[in-house]
């Protein structure tokens, strides 16, 4: 069984950032939300508390029984979980007389700490927190403070317990990397042998027992995550796998043709199946982009599952949802809150009667590349940029028409043409266009126009759960605009969204 740390999520913003540091470290790590804590089973070696926005004096403040894990495993309370131990353990936590965000130096009283060990005497932290921790009970020892904060760390005796104010896992905590890797390798003891290598065997393995000699449908898109999970899928059990891959009319320019055309070297039995009047009848007249989500997603059941029938005794669906979403569609009480619904997030309609495979959904985004590397799948497939199960109908802000889809696939293959033009593809995690519901005023030819606006967006991440606007030239930025208002009729204007998430999100709906 692999190791793993579990992460108690009680709705820190920071939470994922937990995990992906852990994941880092080669270390197999699940998120949990605190109110549906897991069978502490063999292989697992540790548990981390995450913080939290509310306060451990609330009358609804998140609690947990650490009698479940406490003494059995190392534990290490964040913020929030160090606060919530202390107070439930004796000790006393009270509103900070000034918030307390941002950097600040740490100073270790304890040498001889193994969480600390080979730290700086002297380091800086991130601090993120309303209360704190002014009083601790007697078995509690004092292991670092901060000029305003005497408990950042402390241990409770005779355990691998500790706590600490302030967060690691964020980049501004300078020496945070190397306090993570004394919890998960030092003190918990993992061996650090998670790796793509080692996924892709288990989950093969895995998938031969799980799927036996049924027969498996999955719809394809020609992105990272449906390749490499059908990849998967197609190790385990070869034949039995079927591919479909739906034209939903909401696709990039020329995609249809260019995806059946990338998967004819990999093996794979892959059907088309031309839709789009099907979509376009389903999203006619609606604006709301929950709704348009939702008719997507119906209308892409119902042209499935018409698929799925032509396939005889097919018992599992296969999908590639991967971790960011699973934990964008799942809210821990109070707390976290679902910021969008997932295409391939949540249950079936009854009448599909088929069960789910979902081999990817324990891993970020950089990491289905790692394992899509392992599998030998192409660079021109691991190399694309994330694009919406919706499609381009939530990058066209207000109703959906097949000439509005038309405007925006011209200016978004412009777009992602000057980008690999530039040598600026890679640099990027995700670019798109979004098509504005507004009309602006422009000359052209000595003529008043009045035509759409475009908004062109481009960020930089590592797994999409945060992300920051790229920084592209200025000249890339002047030709692209231009040759969008000279070759796509119908648009006389383009804007640069700068938006980093948060606040803001990827896509626009």
């Amino acid at each position: 069984m692999t190791e793993q740390i579990l992460i108690l999520d009680f709705g820190s913003q920071y939470t994922q950032l937990i995990a992906r540091r852990i994941r880092e470290l080669n270390v197999y790590c699940e998120i949990h939300p605190y109110n549906n804590f897991p069978d502490l089973t063999p292989n697992v070696k540790g548990v981390i508390l995450s913080g939290s926005p509310c306060s451990v004096r609330d009358e609804d403040a998140p609690k947990i029984d650490f009698d479940k894990f406490r003494r059995i495993v190392p534990v290490l309370g964040v913020c929030y979980g160090a606060q919530l131990m202390a107070h439930m353990l004796g000790g006393e936590v009270q509103p900070s007389k000034h918030r307390e965000y941002g950097r600040a130096r740490l100073e270790i009283g304890d040498r001889d700490s193994s969480l600390l060990a080979d730290l700086s005497p002297s380091s800086q932290v991130w601090m993120s927190h309303g209360d704190t921790i002014v009083d601790i009970p007697d078995n509690f020892r004092i292991i670092a403070s901060t000029e305003s904060v005497k408990v950042a760390a402390f241990k409770i005796a005779d355990e691998l317990t500790y706590g600490i104010q302030f967060h690691p896992e964020v980049t501004h905590s300078t020496e945070g990397k190397t306090l993570m890797h004394n919890f998960v390798v030092g003190i918990c003891g993992c061996k650090q042998d998670w790796t793509s290598e080692s996924f892709v065997e288990q989950t093969v393995s895995h998938l031969r027992h799980k799927l036996g000699n049924d027969r498996v449908v999955m719809a394809l898109s020609g992105g990272v995550d449906s390749t490499v999970a059908a990849t998967l899928v197609h190790q385990a059990i070869g034949v039995n796998l079927f591919c479909i891959f739906v034209d939903n009319g909401l696709l990039r320019k020329n995609e249809y043709e260019e995806v059946l055309h990338s998967y004819q070297d990999m093996g794979l039995n892959i059907k088309g199946v031309d839709a789009k009047d099907h979509f376009y009848a389903a999203l006619n007249n609606l604006t709301d982009p929950e709704e348009k989500r939702k008719a997507i997603g119906r209308s892409f059941i119902e042209i499935f599952d018409q698929e799925a029938h032509l396939i005889e005794e097919v018992k599992w669906l296969g999908q590639g949802t991967i971790y960011p979403d699973v934990i964008e569609s799942v809210s821990v009480k109070g707390p976290s809150a679902t910021i969008k619904s997932h295409h391939n997030v949540g249950g079936l309609p009854d009448f599909m009667k088929l069960k789910v495979v979902e081999p990817l959904n324990t891993l970020f985004k950089d990491e289905v590349r790692a394992v899509g590397r392992t599998l030998g799948i192409s660079e021109n497939i691991l190399g694309r940029h994330p694009f919406p199960g919706p499609g381009l109908a939530i990058r066209i802000l207000g109703d959906i028409t097949a000439e509005k889809v038309e405007i925006l696939q011209q200016v978004d293959a412009i777009f992602i043409g000057g980008l690999k033009k530039w040598d600026l593809y890679k640099e990027v995690w995700q670019a798109g266009a979004m098509l504005l519901p507004v009309q602006s005023v422009g000359v052209m030819g000595d003529e008043r126009t009045y035509e759409s606006v475009v908004a062109l967006r481009a960020v930089t991440s590592v797994d999409g759960m945060t992300a920051d606007w790229a920084h592209l030239p200025y000249d890339f930025l002047a030709e692209v605009s231009n040759d969008i208002i000279n070759r796509v009729k119908g648009v006389n204007r383009v804007v640069y969204d700068i938006s980093s998430k948060p606040p803001a999100t990827i896509e626009w709906e």
